[in-house]
């Protein structure tokens, strides 16, 4: 009882973490799916954005300019792999990791701005201290304040998130967005339409790894600090949630409904593992459940599908 209690308990901030990850995982998903590239800048970029907005609100910026500086900021990593990856003929895979590595250097000098060191692996943030757009401390809070960062940061995330969901939407209906699309699925007729298929690359780069930094810039002010490592394993939270949410809501076959089946995806994820938290599983485990929870998702619509195909080849045959 006690633990069904607690996991009820923890419900919100599940929920909000999944929000807040959802965002990453639609950038993830630009990638992976439209673009059809595993980009494994991702890792590196989150915590870029984390690191950012936590140092620029840290010296009394305006937190939604240090948001807007963390998107800018991942931009430009997206920026870096896609010249790696289409002016320098290096694959997308390494180019990816050539960032990533180079990103982790840089989120090191990043949190040390405005310090006596060179480098600096963590930047605290408090709601007491600074001026925040939201804060787990009020995940469980239902009144409404004229300080935001002291309402339900829910509130805000779904905001966020519904608002790029309808920007995307609209910008990948247009001919640009089309053509990215169009490169994803089959680069030679791509070209064969008159398609830059690089500049389609490097922007959905670009694209994506802005959404990855501001997920880590809210991330940060959610969880009140920013570290060097807090996008370890990103990109395999963010294709957990991409699997899980094609799985579950496979039914969602509008553009703008998939990018809504992949948050709900981050949001079951995380409900999934605080569950499991509160069963008992200690928190060093969590990558080992991780890769759980991704191979099954990926397994059961396989053995589905080579079910129904037997069954299919059976009613045939019968006939």
């Amino acid at each position: 009882m006690n633990v069904i209690i607690s996991f009820i308990n923890s419900l919100p901030g599940a929920f909000g973490q999944g929000l807040a990850w959802g965002i990453m995982a639609i950038g993830v998903y630009i990638t992976y799916r439209i673009l059809d590239i595993a980009d494994l800048t991702v890792d590196g970029s989150l915590a870029t954005g984390g690191a950012v907005a936590a140092i620029c609100i840290s010296l009394g910026m305006n937190p939604w300019l240090a948001v807007l500086l963390a998107v800018l900021a991942g931009m430009l990593a997206g920026l870096a792999t896609g010249i790696f990856h289409t002016m320098c003929g290096i694959p997308a895979i390494l180019s990816g990791i050539l960032t990533q590595l180079a990103l982790y250097s840089l989120n090191l000098r990043i949190m040390a701005i405005g310090s006596d060191a060179n480098t600096k692996a963590t930047v605290a943030l408090s709601v007491d201290n600074q001026d925040l757009l939201l804060s787990s401390r009020f995940v469980r809070s239902l009144e409404l304040s004229w300080k935001l960062e002291e309402n339900n940061p829910i509130f805000l995330l779904l905001i966020v998130v519904l608002a790029l969901i309808a920007g995307l939407y609209w910008f990948f209906g247009t001919e640009l967005g089309c053509s990215l699309r169009a490169t994803g699925a089959n680069q030679n007729m791509a070209r064969a339409q008159g398609i830059n298929t690089d500049s389609g690359k490097v922007l959905a780069l670009v694209v994506s790894n802005g959404l990855v930094a501001l997920s880590g810039a809210l991330l940060a002010q959610y969880q009140g600090s920013a570290t060097v490592d807090m996008g370890r394993g990103a990109i395999v939270i963010g294709l957990a949630a991409v699997i899980i949410g094609e799985v579950v809501f496979k039914r969602f076959a509008n553009f703008a409904a998939k990018m809504v089946s992949v948050c709900l995806g981050a949001i079951i994820y995380y409900v999934v593992i605080t569950l499991v938290l509160r069963l008992g599983l200690e928190s060093t485990d969590l990558k080992l459940l991780t890769a759980l929870v991704v191979a099954a998702f990926l397994t059961v619509p396989y053995l589905t599908g080579k079910r129904h195909a037997k069954l299919k080849k059976g009613g045939t045959r019968h006939a």
